[in-house]
């Protein structure tokens, strides 16, 4: 480097002179292009779903209170060609049954990017999915009140 060039520049200078040696500035740290120590994994959430914003090709959307259970008798689970994201989810319901809210919590990943790769389980067959009952089926308030004063009178 030449006298002229004040330290950032000679800095710059070396860090591209290393990305010309196949060395990256940015692989000192954890020796990984895709992590950054503050910011964590760089890969964005349409790269994990490429691209999709909703699951699967029903396109069904899983409420976040939806209870979520590995299928003990799916075949061949582990030989899937599944991504890490999906293996991950697969892992945090296998000791016991979780909700979408609960797996999006940790796995770290956002709500609508658990719910495109539940979809993706779901179509496999690794992951059963049960669906809350909607308040339409459920029983009127006015008609709960009736049962409460009818048992009262008895």
């Amino acid at each position: 480097m030449t006298e002229d060039m004040t330290d950032a520049q000679q800095e710059r200078g070396s860090q591209w002179h290393d990305h010309e040696r196949g060395s990256h500035w940015y692989d000192h740290e954890q020796g990984s292009q895709w992590y950054d120590n503050e910011a964590g994994p760089l890969v964005r959430p349409y790269a994990m779903t490429g691209g999709r914003t909703r699951p699967g090709p029903t396109g069904v959307r899983f409420d976040l209170i939806a209870l979520v259970t590995l299928d003990p008798g799916a075949p061949g689970v582990d030989d899937a060609p599944l991504g890490p994201e999906h293996r991950n989810l697969l892992d945090l319901c296998r000791p016991e049954t979780q909700s979408v809210a609960e797996l999006a919590a940790g796995a770290d990943l956002p709500v609508g990017v658990v719910r495109v790769l539940l979809g993706d389980l779901l179509e496999l067959g690794c992951v059963t999915v049960s669906r809350p009952v909607p308040p339409a089926q459920l029983p009127d308030e006015r008609i709960l009140r009736e049962v409460i004063e009818g048992l009262r009178a008895l």
